[in-house]
């Protein structure tokens, strides 16, 4: 039963440590980074807490012995949400980003896509063992 897991667990794991070392990077270096990609660090220092958060649940998520599908399902939407909305915060006049910090945003938007993907399909697999 575990091995049909193997996917979702890599995958939530994966997701969890880039996460929570972009979120450090964005809190360490939300000041240098500003000028060069237009977020504001009373942006930055906020989706850095966040992200933060979310390693910590993602993580926590991956060492369940048997993850709950209805968890599993959270991170999917989770990170579905986020890439939806990184893309649309991209293209919108909310934040002064430079386009530097445009391509940032949406090649993040990309990379959280690709995990909800994978989560996905390690759900649909462990489902279907």
């Amino acid at each position: 039963m575990r091995g049909s897991q193997d996917l979702l667990r890599l995958v939530l794991r994966v997701d969890g440590w880039s996460t929570a070392v972009f979120g450090v990077v964005l809190l360490a270096l939300a000041g240098p980074l500003s000028p060069l990609l237009g977020l504001p660090v009373s942006w930055a220092v906020p989706f850095g807490v966040a992200m933060l958060g979310g390693a910590a649940a993602l993580g926590l998520l991956a060492a369940f012995p048997r993850i709950p599908a209805r968890f599993a399902v959270m991170a999917v939407a989770g990170n579905g949400l986020s890439a939806v909305s990184m893309v649309a915060l991209a293209f919108s006049p909310v934040l002064p980003l430079t386009g530097l910090g445009v391509a940032f945003v949406l090649v993040g938007a990309v990379t959280v896509g690709v995990y909800a993907g994978l989560e996905y399909a390690g759900l649909r697999r462990s489902r279907a063992a």
